[in-house]
């Protein structure tokens, strides 16, 4: 039945011609596709329509604060040193928590929840355990849920890791970035090597079942050398799993990317081939290269999700719990339901006024449509498994697969002669040369970005 999910080759000809920029599919239709015209009494008939389908829960908080900023940063964060800004938060997060929850069937399950952030241990103990108690108390986890928070290193210790495991979180997450101190001094996140392995070490003993590391290629004073040693570094450290990012500098969307040097920020080249090494150096290691920028140990759920063809996309990214729909807490977050995609206001003072009134904070969003499902399933197919059986969709979806995209399946034709795809009777699989660039094979199916003359994407290398 053609390739293994894992294998992948990076062939230079290849990125270098289709290198453009493309979505990052963290869902379909894209946030650029949000408008104004989607407000709370949609969302909320929506809400209760959800409890029809009774799926269960994936529940996200986003804790925006952060103590420094990191110069990198493409986040909605609030960067500040002043902790009295996280109660007012904290209690309108609770009025968040106990509104939508009264909208839901009590009997849908929480499979999957995330601090993430900002800085989600930017709060105390306390502050942290009574957000905790709150969900459970509104929501009912599934036994085996996956509960879990992204971390600042910088800012916690032996005690704090194993309080979070006792709170119940089971993952863990938190960037390093690279362990070069001259890069780490450019990017203001300075984390001394010994810092990052006790993280670690204290994190295994704690019992974490799954712990993530995030690097970023293309930071400033980055080169092949440097980099090399960090990937060398990580592969010590043993995570089971590493997500490896591309740098996008984009300082007029970003101002603090200013505080970077552009000069600083190593060539085009130079960023092909630290990507190159790093597939190498992390599939030689074991590493199972799940897509895009994301590695797994190969008994990671991720991993076996991918083989057992049951991975999944959504804001956060790589998700093994397909069926569940997402509901998104706090400032700027976004829940995405079968047929809607809404999102919080992003500016907390306004977050604050919706709450106050009552309302569901809900700024924008975009309704699906039949094509819009449609074309989300092959989309999300393609990005998740490297995979598209044709069979799959046209039972899901009622449709003659070659006939409703008999357009698509002309422009595919370029793809195959070019290497990236090969095109059966019953499905479409994306070579080993083609899973590097399936951003921009994913785009063929993408009526919206196809039809903007302007690109606001980063490009997929």
């Amino acid at each position: 039945m053609g390739f293994l999910p894992q294998d992948v080759k990076f062939d230079i000809n290849l990125i270098k011609k289709y290198d453009k920029p493309a979505p990052r599919y963290t869902s379909y239709p894209t946030a650029a596709e949000f408008s104004e015209e989607v407000n709370d009494d949609i969302f909320k008939n929506k809400i209760l329509e959800s409890n029809e389908r009774k799926s269960p829960l994936s529940l996200y908080f986003h804790i925006p604060f952060c103590e420094s900023a990191c110069h990198f940063c493409a986040c909605n964060v609030i960067i500040s040193k002043r902790k009295e800004v996280v109660e007012p938060y904290l209690e309108y997060l609770f009025r968040d928590i106990e509104r939508t929850s009264s909208l839901l069937d009590k009997d849908r399950k929480v499979v999957q929840y995330h601090w993430g952030g900002g800085t989600p241990n930017y709060m105390n103990k306390e502050q942290m355990k009574s957000l905790f108690e709150k969900t459970k108390e509104h929501f009912d986890f599934d036994k085996d849920a996956e509960i879990s928070i992204e971390i600042d290193p910088r800012f916690i210790d032996r005690e704090g890791i194993f309080f979070l495991r006792e709170l119940g979180f089971n993952r863990l997450s938190f960037g390093i970035q690279d362990f070069n101190p001259k890069v780490q001094e450019a990017v203001n996140r300075i984390q001394p090597e010994e810092m990052i392995f006790n993280v670690m070490k204290w994190a295994r003993e704690a019992g974490f079942e799954s712990v993530n590391i995030d690097l970023i290629y293309g930071l400033p004073y980055q080169t092949l050398e440097t980099f090399t040693d960090t990937i060398e570094k990580t592969i010590k450290l043993n995570p089971d799993r590493i997500a490896v990012f591309n740098f996008a500098y984009v300082p007029w969307l970003k101002p603090l990317q200013r505080n970077i040097i552009e000069e600083a920020l190593p060539p085009a080249q130079v960023k092909l081939d630290i990507l190159k090494m790093t597939i190498e150096k992390l599939t030689d290691a074991g590493f199972v290269f799940i897509g895009m920028d994301h590695f797994a140990k190969p008994d990671d759920e991720l991993a076996v999700a991918q083989r057992e063809r049951t991975l999944h996309r959504n804001f956060q990214g790589y998700t093994t719990k397909a069926g569940a729909e997402l509901f998104g807490f706090g400032a700027t977050s976004i829940s995405m339901l079968y047929d809607i995609y809404a999102q919080n206001y992003k500016k907390i003072r306004d977050y604050y006024q919706a709450i106050d009134a009552g309302r569901l904070p809900t700024a924008r969003g975009v309704l699906l449509n039949e094509d819009d499902i449609i074309r989300r399933d092959v989309i999300m197919k393609l990005m998740c498994h490297f995979r598209l059986v044709k069979g799959e969709i046209e039972e899901a979806h009622g449709i003659d697969f070659d006939e409703y995209f008999r357009q698509e399946m002309e422009e595919l034709k370029q793809l195959e002669d070019d290497g990236l795809i090969r095109i059966y009777p019953d499905r479409i699989d994306v070579t080993p040369a083609g899973r590097l660039l399936i951003r921009n094979i994913a785009v063929t199916f993408d009526i919206y970005t196809k039809a903007k003359k302007e690109q606001k994407f980063s490009k997929a290398i």
